[in-house]
This record gives structure tokens, sequence and C-alpha cells, in this order.
């Protein structure tokens, strides 16, 4: 499953730097698919491609986020989550909505980075 942060999060930014696919961001900032990625384009759930370097809509305005669709667990790069390895308050915890296999993380991660 992906990762998620909780409202418990400081927003010291320990965990942005270490995400290998650019998942986290600071909160209300803009994100893109492309950042940190190979995506020049992605297929939307409706069937709309978009442009992987359009800005989306952040998915907090308070605290650093995660973007789901981007995050592997660190999965092909890490042990473990490298977000939650380095968080001093430990808010950086799965996230029930987004149960992913090892393998849909693996190949969310080939998909990603084009591999």
């Amino acid at each position: 499953m992906a990762i998620m942060i909780t409202d418990e999060c400081i927003n010291c930014g320990a965990c942005e730097p270490e995400c290998p696919n650019t998942a986290i961001y600071e909160g209300g900032i803009e994100w893109n698919w492309s950042g940190g990625t190979e995506l020049k384009e992605v297929e939307m759930e409706g069937g709309d491609v978009i442009d992987g370097k359009e800005l989306q809509e952040p998915v907090s305005d308070e605290f650093y986020y995660i973007v789901s669709g981007k995050c592997t667990e660190c999965m092909g790069f890490h042990e473990e989550p490298q977000c939650a390895a380095v968080c001093p308050v430990d808010c950086c915890v799965p996230d029930p909505d987004y149960e992913e296999t090892e393998e849909e993380l693996l190949d969310k991660k080939a998909w990603l980075h084009n591999e």
C-alpha cells in the first residue's frame, strides 16, 4: 500500500528529499507526474490523457503530503519506505485506502521510471 502522512506532521521536511519517486510535497505546493519520474503523459482513470508536467492541486494545504499514485513504498529502491525511516514523529504510515501488493508496487515503479 502507499504511504500517507498524518496530521501529526510537524512540517520538518525530512521525508521529501528521501523519496526516490518525488511523491512527497510540502503542503500547499502543486505537484506533477513528471517530477522525479520519466512520465511524459499520464492516462487518467476517465481515459483523459494529461501532460506529465501539468500542475495538479495539492493533496494538503497544511502538511507535507504523499501522492499515492507516485508512491511505491520505496519498493525496488530500498528495504523500507525512507520517509517513514527518517520521520521524527512517525507520521508516515501505510495508507489503508491504497492497498497494493509487492508486484503492483514494482509495476508502478517500472511505469514511473519507464523500465
